[in-house]
């Protein structure tokens, strides 16, 4: 197998066994995941510790009007999945929590890339319909 790496800013092209292109591609999701999870969590509550030696406070709790919000929310989430086909949720849980991209979803069930894109558009349907 082939593929394409960046050494010293100069593309080149690289034969490769299936199991290293494999576990190349499970690093860039890997990667992907870490670079989401940054961002998610710039605002610093992930600096628990840093924020505990710093300040002398404690670690953020939520309040129990919170946890019952958080749940409420959960369920109205779970709620709208179970209106989906087992096709669309399962496509759709494999984007949103998985972070794998349409074609790879594709290849693992069978289908075009427009047709998982199709079942992840659908649920984000009814999820706008629902929440708003």
């Amino acid at each position: 197998m082939e593929i394409t790496i960046k050494i010293n800013g100069r593309f080149m092209s690289v034969e490769v066994s299936a199991e290293v292109a494999d576990y190349l591609e499970q690093a860039k999701r890997n990667n992907r995941k870490l670079y989401r999870e940054r961002q998610r969590y710039w605002d610093g509550r992930e600096c628990d510790e840093y924020i505990i030696a710093t300040e002398g406070r404690l670690p953020y709790c939520a309040t129990p009007e919170e946890l019952v919000c958080q749940r409420e929310t959960l369920d109205e989430i779970l709620a709208v999945l179970a209106l989906c086909t087992d096709t669309q949720r399962e496509r759709f849980l494999l984007y949103a929590l998985y972070d794998f991209n349409c074609a790879e979803i594709g290849e693992m069930c069978g289908c075009s890339k427009q047709a998982v894109q199709l079942s992840i558009e659908a649920v984000r349907k009814k999820f706008f319909k629902i929440f708003r």
